[in-house]
């Protein structure tokens, strides 16, 4: 069975796009091959965070992996610093990259590029995802195009360690879903972008625990295209085809089958119809979500998460450090 890894940072509250795009597929993949979900709180570090807001950010992520379906029971759970195998990875990796390769990752030059002050650890980002990966010997990856720079750093760097120590990592390989297993939903006010958690902008995303008429708010609100006809076109009509993405997923109806239905309708009565659609969709996953916030629950799904995080992470660990010629402690 192969061994999927995938984490989240704990930016804020997870989009219905997380939910469509990915965690629904991870739901029916994690009974084919064998996964670990990471709540990547380290990741979220590069830039100052709240603790508060951290600390409650984690554990909401954690709780809607398995709201939306991840059952802890069958996949692996777990918060990235309760192992700590993944920091002292992280180092071993980052004196296994070159300067000119972190400089040339594109999401730390365009961070850098507007903000001018950025954190040392943002540049070794990289370096830490591919601790993340490697350390679970991970045969797959899913990735969208955002990381697959950082995936393929990953894979240079395994092999260049492999080839300097003997085989120790396993090559990662990306994880590409079937075409049917969701699709990339963008922002419903700005279509050029991906719906993204962190956006500073609550009205460009769905949140999964926003409530009912939030939802419906702003879906009336979301950009839509010059023309009243409802019809798939990605150049020409990028709003509406966000839109109507967001429905088929939901409604289980293909883009034609959409296309059909409103045919001679409205934006305003699409709109309508779509946000009852997005309403019952998270509807199951908002209660769910409220029962795992009872004290303990979700405690005790991280805790056996880490348990077992842990001992997938220590043999790589340790047959690394032993390679570099690291001493090992007089007490094992």
């Amino acid at each position: 069975m192969k061994r999927i890894f995938s984490g989240v940072k704990p930016s804020g509250s997870l989009t219905i796009g997380n939910y469509l795009g990915a965690i629904r597929n991870f739901a029916k993949l994690q009974h084919t091959a064998e996964c670990l979900f990471c709540v990547v709180d380290l990741h979220a570090l590069t830039v100052e965070q709240d603790p508060d807001d951290l600390r409650r950010n984690s554990l909401d992520v954690a709780r809607l992996f398995v709201a939306c379906g991840i059952d802890p029971e069958v996949a692996t759970i777990f918060i990235q610093s309760h192992v700590p195998a993944h920091t002292e990875l992280s180092w071993i990796m980052e004196c296994n990259t070159t300067f000119g390769e972190a400089s040339r990752m594109t999401q730390f030059k365009a961070q850098y590029e507007e903000k001018k002050s950025v954190s040392v650890g943002l540049f070794t980002y990289p370096s830490l995802m591919a601790a993340d990966i490697l350390l679970y010997q991970t045969d797959e990856v899913p990735v969208g195009d955002d990381q697959k720079q950082h995936l393929e750093l990953t894979r240079d760097i395994a092999q260049r360690v492999n080839s300097r120590h003997g085989d120790i990592f396993k090559i990662p390989e990306p994880y590409i879903p079937p075409r049917s297993a969701g699709g990339r939903i963008m922002s419903i006010t700005d279509p050029a972008n991906k719906m993204a958690k962190s956006d500073e902008n609550p009205s460009s995303y769905i949140a999964l625990l926003d409530q009912p008429d939030v939802i419906r708010k702003k879906i009336r609100s979301a950009v839509t295209d010059s023309g009243r006809k409802i019809r798939y076109d990605e150049e020409e009509k990028a709003a509406v085809s966000n839109l109507m993405v967001i429905y088929s997923l939901c409604s289980g109806k293909s883009i034609d089958d959409v296309t059909q239905h409103f045919a001679g309708a409205g934006y305003g009565q699409f709109k309508n119809e779509l946000a009852e659609v997005v309403v019952e969709t998270l509807k199951p996953i908002q209660k769910r979500y409220e029962e795992l916030c009872q004290p303990g629950i979700i405690e005790s799904i991280l805790e056996k998460g880490r348990q077992q995080a842990a001992e997938l992470a220590a043999p790589t660990l340790k047959k690394l450090k032993g390679v570099l010629g690291l001493v090992p402690p007089f007490t094992q």
